[in-house]
């Protein structure tokens, strides 16, 4: 017989990968603080189980993108700490082409998303790497298509400005 449990169970086992990605991605890269989201939305999320109806991945991803929001919240009143590599100002790494090379570019990526407004990241997030339409990501974010739009052209515009001041060519996309 199956169980409220069960079904939450089959549901985290099946999707826990994909919204640990989402969760990454907002959190500009830091995994831990990811893992720390995704669980207590999970948690959240378990209390109110049995009165989801139909799919329940929307439900879920719209309580990690508001949890994330309210993170940032509470992440903007604390002191900033400096990382180390912070720290170390004008080194430039230089990589010959091979898989290092996209280990670089992926770094630049986080560093200049963790730079971006929240909601213009949740923007980027949802639109390239969630693959939403603009009409999704509006619903999901409670904005207009407009909002949207503009956040998204401002946010490449900014992503593409931090990434070449990093010291990395930027491709125009064809």
């Amino acid at each position: 017989m199956a169980t409220v449990d069960d079904g939450f169970v089959e549901f985290v086992r099946e999707r826990s990968s994909a919204l640990l990605r989402t969760a990454r991605l907002l959190c500009a890269g830091d995994r831990g603080a990811a893992e720390d989201l995704l669980q207590d939305v999970l948690a959240r999320v378990y209390c109110r189980w049995n009165r989801i109806v139909g799919d329940p991945e929307p439900y879920v991803r719209a309580a990690l993108f508001n949890a994330a929001k309210h993170r940032w919240r509470r992440r903007s009143r604390r002191v900033a700490e400096a990382q180390w590599d912070d720290v170390v100002v004008g080194e430039r790494l230089s990589v010959e082409d091979g898989h290092e090379d996209q280990l670089v570019v992926r770094d630049m990526t986080m560093r200049a998303l963790a730079q971006l407004p929240p909601r213009m990241r949740a923007v980027i997030v949802l639109r390239f790497f969630e693959d939403y339409s603009e009409e999704q990501t509006a619903n999901l974010l409670g904005c207009s298509t407009g909002t949207v739009k503009s956040q998204t052209s401002r946010g490449l515009s900014k992503l593409r400005g931090l990434i070449e001041l990093a010291g990395a060519p930027v491709e125009e996309p064809r």
